[in-house]
């Protein structure tokens, strides 16, 4: 380039952080988010499944496994539902790209959770059908799992397309009936300690209650003008 050109150049080609093209790269700069979140929240499988080869899982296996992968379920759902909280109350855009990631891998972890329990009761339907009739523990549980499925199952873009974006977030309001009941089910589920299943009852208590008392601020449109969030 010649000097005349250099002289050519816009001012705005001197000023990079004013660039149009800098939000772009912010949001390519977080590509990696949602599979090192993924990555790790797949991390605990291995563990687990390493746990079960070495003898390491104690003298009840299926117990353990059990109570971890049910507990993992309720920590991811908690953590998807603390998502749009936190976005509200920071401004912060990185929390709704991970919200899918958590609730599809709580989604997993409540099938895995499930899927142990079967193993336990050597995959009789008929002795789950019965123990979901007579037990409330057990009742709470799996409404919970059956819950989750239409929301996994709707999880994709092309599903909000569908079905609108009224009757999507509609269907998906149903996350809050499951994760009460998870943490219902991990409540009745405890006999001695019950402190762990309370705190996990406060801590989606107030997400709850931050989700619907803070609202989206209104926004200027003009001098003057002020449009409703």
């Amino acid at each position: 380039m010649s000097v005349g050109e250099a002289r050519q150049t816009p001012p705005t080609a001197k000023a990079p952080g004013k660039s149009p093209y800098q939000p772009k790269r912010k949001a390519a700069s977080l590509g990696w988010l949602v599979p090192a979140v993924t990555l790790g929240g797949l991390l605990p499988v291995a563990v687990l499944i390493w746990d079960a080869y070495t003898g390491a899982l104690g003298a009840n296996p299926i117990q353990r496994a059990t109570l971890q992968t049910g507990l993992l379920t309720l920590t991811l759902l908690v953590a998807s539902l603390a998502c749009t909280p936190i976005r509200l109350l920071t401004g912060w855009k990185w929390p709704a790209r991970i919200r899918k990631a958590l609730g599809l891998l709580a989604f997993g972890y409540a099938v895995l959770h499930f899927l142990i329990y079967l193993f336990d009761h050597g995959f009789s339907l008929g002795v789950m059908f019965e123990d979901v009739l007579k037990r409330p523990f057990v009742t709470v549980g799996f409404t919970a799992l059956v819950l989750l499925v239409p929301l996994a199952l709707t999880s994709g873009k092309n599903s909000v397309k569908k079905l609108g974006f009224q009757k999507w977030t509609r269907l998906h309001q149903l996350v809050y009936l499951a994760v009460a009941f998870g943490a219902l089910h991990y409540y009745w589920g405890v006999k001695k300690d019950h402190v762990p299943p309370l705190i996990y009852v406060g801590v989606i208590a107030v997400l709850f209650a931050l989700r619907f008392i803070k609202r989206k601020p209104t926004k200027k449109t003009g001098p003057g003008k002020i449009s409703p969030a």
